[in-house]
């Protein structure tokens, strides 16, 4: 008899917090190792965040809060679905979780039941499929390659859905990919849902301020308002405030949803930490200004890392429109073989070769569900970057 549960055993450990733990080891035995695995950013929490959780504390905040989040907590974050995306949601239709993996994980667990369908595009994040697969559903892959600009096509979504599609899941800007769907390309995927109206859809927009698309950003809801009745819009505060280590995500959505989650979250969690709930509410509704700043940041260091890989032999690397990674082909380099003679016969064999012999650390794409490539996360400095990637291109042009 297995000491642990049939639900664990259909998940798999996070490839990228896998990887950057073993960064982390590595550079604790002195190793010059460049870790671009971990998708978070470099740039601190604002001040005015911190002083806002400080407050907390000094004001004695630090007592259980309601289950899925505070008053104050929920205003401010239908505050910014009003204001950033023209989304109207009461206090009931929001949830409030400790981050947003929690949000997406609570969502699906509360929703789906064994034999349920959800649609998810690849590349995909690596939680996806797992955290479906612990609910007992079935993940439905729709491969968007690098020719399609790692996005799905209406017709993909339209092939894909059957009688058992309880989900379809899309994240815009893409994380592995920085991929984004501009606000057309979501009316035609919409109009595919709008003939099926089993379908719930949830829109992962955590990556929403860090967009470089000539178009403004637009989340499905948004421009198919006949989908909002069954639309989860999922954000947090993570990666836009730079508060990853604060543990705050939310969503808007349909008051039955929201309650099954609450009721979920009830049993589990109980109330994300209060402190980092006061200090969300000041990141929301306070100075917005310094987004743009970073933005324009994230910005150059992805034009220099897409220029760098693109002189690497054999990697082909598209321009991503948004979040902070970039997503190359590595098909010009798989059946070549390193100078120690091993053969490349995958991505997770390449990104094995760069960390062994290039000291660089990346994520290789079968992890997100779309081979051969690798994921690099650029929110580190120039600096760093343009030495990853010269031992990026150094190790390419190594092969034979």
């Amino acid at each position: 008899m297995s000491q642990t549960s049939a639900a664990l055993g259909r998940i798999q450990p996070s490839a990228t917090l896998a990887m950057s733990a073993r960064v982390n080891a590595l550079k604790a035995e002195g190793v010059d190792v460049i870790g671009l695995s971990a998708g978070e950013p470099d740039f601190d929490t604002p001040d005015f965040v911190k002083e806002a959780g400080i407050a907390a504390i000094r004001n004695n905040l630090t007592r259980y809060t309601d289950v899925d989040g505070t008053a104050d907590l929920k205003d401010a974050v239908a505050f910014k679905f009003k204001r950033d995306n023209g989304l109207v949601y009461k206090r009931s239709q929001i949830s409030v979780n400790s981050g947003g993996k929690h949000t997406l994980f609570n969502a699906l667990v509360a929703t789906v039941d064994t034999g349920d369908e959800v649609i998810i595009p690849a590349p995909y994040w690596v939680s996806y499929p797992d955290i479906v697969n612990f609910a007992g559903g079935t993940p439905v892959f729709i491969e968007a390659p690098a020719s399609q600009g790692y996005k799905i096509t209406a017709a993909q979504l339209e092939a894909a859905i059957t009688p058992r599609t309880k989900w379809v899941i899309l994240n815009s800007p893409s994380n592995p990919s920085g991929a984004a769907y501009s606000a057309s390309e979501l009316k035609e995927l919409g109009e595919v849902l709008l003939r099926n109206p089993h379908v719930l859809v949830m829109t992962d927009d955590m990556y929403e301020h860090v967009w470089y698309a000539p178009t403004p950003f637009a989340t499905i809801a948004q421009v198919c308002p006949d989908l909002y009745d069954r639309t989860l819009t999922v954000n947090g505060c993570s990666k836009a405030f730079s508060m990853t280590g604060w543990r705050i995500g939310f969503a808007g959505g349909p008051e039955w949803m929201i309650k099954a989650m609450g009721k979920l979250q009830s049993q589990s969690t109980s109330n994300p930490c209060s402190i980092s709930q006061a200090a969300a509410v000041a990141a929301l509704t306070g100075e917005q200004d310094f987004l743009v700043e970073r933005n324009a940041a994230f910005q150059k260091r992805r034009d220099m890392v897409v220029s760098m890989l693109n002189d690497a032999p054999g990697l082909n690397c598209p321009v991503p429109e948004g979040a902070f990674y970039v997503y190359p082909d590595a098909s010009g380099v798989i059946g070549k073989t390193t100078p120690k003679g091993q053969l490349i016969d995958s991505d997770e064999t390449l990104i094995g070769y760069f960390l062994d012999e290039a000291k660089v650390a990346a994520v290789h794409g079968a992890a997100f569900g779309l081979s051969p490539a690798f994921r690099i996360s650029y929110a580190t400095s120039e600096e760093v970057l343009a030495k990853a990637c010269t031992r990026i291109q150094e190790a390419c042009a190594a092969l034979k």
